[in-house]
């Protein structure tokens, strides 16, 4: 696989752009503390993984926002530690202070000199925007779950993507997609037969943190540990 040869990068945004797990603990400090929560940072990120995952799927129309709301609920409820509405609605309105990683701004402004780039997130077009405005790009194509009224790894942001790239005359196999999450993202990109890259943000981790494991093997086409070593095996590619 080559950097050069496809002309759009497809991305997921939350855990690939934006430093979702640090966003995710921060939000959940104030519950922690009142409620004096005794898990560590990773045994409640996979707590939220198994979580929302399930919300997801059981209530894919729901807007990102409520169903963060309703994670949290829920977390409360098998941790033992009840969560209050306030609290919860406060989590489900976090999104808007998750940080970007520090190398997505610049990784986003080098590479759409070279590509179109789309976003691919499980997440509401509201919440997005704040995400957007750190990312500090006017992305090509941006398809939320609240657009397509499910969330990954369903298929339909994937259909809904490449339909459109595809009436911009964008053929599937010139589409890179580029993601953290093994569960939601390459998982569904390998079932659609696309070529997919691999920002592996916890190489050096145990564990699969605020994501599922995939519920099956899958091998991305590349891997990178950031967006900044992804910017830099595409200046070796052009520099030959």
């Amino acid at each position: 696989m080559r950097l050069v040869d496809f002309d759009v990068l497809t991305f997921d945004c939350y855990g690939t752009l934006i430093d979702w797990e640090s966003g995710i603990l921060a939000a959940l400090a104030p519950w922690r503390k009142r409620a004096g929560v005794t898990l560590g940072d990773e045994a409640l990120l996979t707590l939220f993984s198994e979580v929302e995952s399930k919300i997801e799927a059981e209530r894919p129309t729901l807007l990102y926002s409520d169903l963060l709301t309703a994670t949290l609920l829920e977390m409360g409820r098998r941790s033992g530690h009840g969560a209050t509405q306030t609290e919860a609605a406060a989590f489900g309105q976090s999104v808007k202070d998750w940080p970007a990683f520090p190398d997505s701004a610049d990784a986003l402004a080098y590479l759409k000199q070279h590509y179109k780039l789309a976003i691919l997130s499980n997440v509401d077009r509201a919440s997005f925007a704040h995400s957007a405005r750190k990312l500090g790009q006017s992305f090509d194509l941006v398809v939320t779950a609240q657009d397509v009224g499910s969330y990954k790894p369903a298929l339909a942001h994937f259909e809904v993507a490449l339909a459109k790239l595809a009436a911009m005359g964008i053929p599937k196999q010139k589409v890179l997609h580029t993601a953290q999450s093994l569960f939601h993202d390459h998982v569904p990109a390998k079932k659609m037969g696309l070529t997919s890259f691999w920002i592996d943000r916890r190489a050096g981790k145990t564990g699969t943190g605020a994501t599922k494991p995939p519920p099956e093997e899958v091998k991305p086409d590349g891997t990178a540990p950031s967006m900044a070593a992804l910017v830099a095996m595409h200046m070796r590619e052009t520099a030959r």
